[in-house]
């Protein structure tokens, strides 16, 4: 298989297709030329790997980047460069920089790729994020392939040395009148190729696979709060370190209660007479415990009062926000005549100073009319 046929050509797919569409792809193609399924057929080993090192070159956004700019001339090293040789000197000066700059590293020493950080959504109630929660969930992601250890290779089967960097792990390439350096593309700076694909990971080193795990929801997380479970993300490619798993939290709207930030909002109506009169009323908190709330006579609607220490916990410290009741003052819509007759009597008795708000606005319509 010639090493210059087009790698978008080789997975069958246009130039701008996006990753999922490349590694469904390449997936298809691999499962169809793997030497396993294909025994003793030497061209369909050649399409195998040539497959590999196009997914290889186009599932890495650098690389990809580097490919479209400059083809195949992007990993083949400078004039006179055959196998990876010179490379104990140290002639390259500040060129390897300029590919640090442009690519983002790769210049020096290969650093192992940890596996890609992965999102989670969680959503809890406002009880459980008062009270805190051990959570359970299941999730599917890459994992270390058993069977090959995250090596990639067959067990019981060799590695051999990469010819393209001749074991150097890095490559060297002419760009105009730049002599750059980089990870070697094949064998990713280790120097080592898999002489055969384990049958089980495909030479990726990891498998996708479901996975439960314990999360432990703290007392006072809020809509956005980030759990965060180290190395609990994807697996890091042929052994590297795994990525991370970030929880993220989404607080259910509650029946009774509103949240900003620690205080808790609620709106209580009452009667009236409750309003004129006043009294206590009884509420549960989001503790669970009951809360006496007294209304001062004359309460109106909208007026808020506030109960120290009856919010949520603060979180991942002390103490505990507040509670703020807004007073709604309800009309009664259903009277009996006998409650009709009591209202009309006191209507009777009304003067007008029993509701200062009500008599100042009516005395300014009046003064309107009458031009004063």
């Amino acid at each position: 298989m010639s090493a210059e046929i087009d790698y978008y050509e080789l997975l069958e797919v246009e130039r701008t297709a996006n990753d999922g569409t490349i590694k469904s792809s390449y997936r298809r193609l691999a499962m169809r030329y793997h030497p396993d399924k294909n025994p003793g057929d030497h061209e369909a080993e050649a399409k195998f790997k040539a497959i590999s090192q196009a997914y290889d070159c186009l599932k890495d956004p650098q690389k990809r980047a580097a490919y479209d700019q400059y083809g195949h001339a992007a990993f083949q090293q400078g004039a006179g460069g055959q196998g990876g040789q010179g490379f104990g000197g140290g002639d390259f000066g500040g060129f390897s920089d300029i590919f640090d700059t442009i690519f983002g590293g790769g210049g020096g020493q290969q650093q192992a790729r940890r596996g890609a950080d992965l999102r989670y959504d969680m959503e809890v109630s406002l009880d459980e994020a008062f009270h805190g929660k051990q959570a359970e969930i299941r999730i599917d992601v890459s994992q270390v392939c058993e069977p090959c250890t995250g090596t990639g290779a067959e067990p019981g089967t060799n590695r051999r040395r990469c010819t393209m960097c001749a074991g150097h792990g890095k490559v060297r390439a002419q760009q105009g009148f730049f002599m750059v350096e980089r990870t070697c593309p094949t064998c990713h700076g280790r120097g080592e190729v898999i002489e055969k694909p384990c049958r089980v990971c495909r030479g990726e080193g990891r498998v996708d696979k479901p996975q439960t795990l314990e999360v432990n929801v703290p007392p006072g997380v809020d809509n956005g709060t980030r759990i965060r479970l180290a190395g609990k993300g994807e697996a890091g490619p042929f052994g590297a370190p795994p990525g991370d798993l970030y929880i993220f939290l989404h607080i259910k709207r509650h029946t009774m209660f509103e949240r900003d930030g620690t205080t808790l909002i609620t709106r209580v109506p009452i009667t009236f007479t409750k309003a004129a009169l006043g009294g206590d009323v009884d509420l549960p908190g989001i503790d669970g415990e009951r809360l006496k709330v007294t209304i001062p006579e004359g309460i109106q609607s909208g007026k808020q009062l506030r109960k120290r220490g009856a919010g949520m916990p603060v979180l991942q410290g002390r103490g505990r926000g507040d509670l703020v009741i807004e007073i709604v003052v309800e009309t009664p819509t259903k009277l009996s005549a006998r409650q009709k007759e009591l209202l009309c009597e006191l209507q009777a008795t009304e003067t007008g100073e029993e509701c200062p708000g009500s008599k100042g606005f009516f005395e300014r319509i009046k003064g309107a009319f009458l031009g004063e």
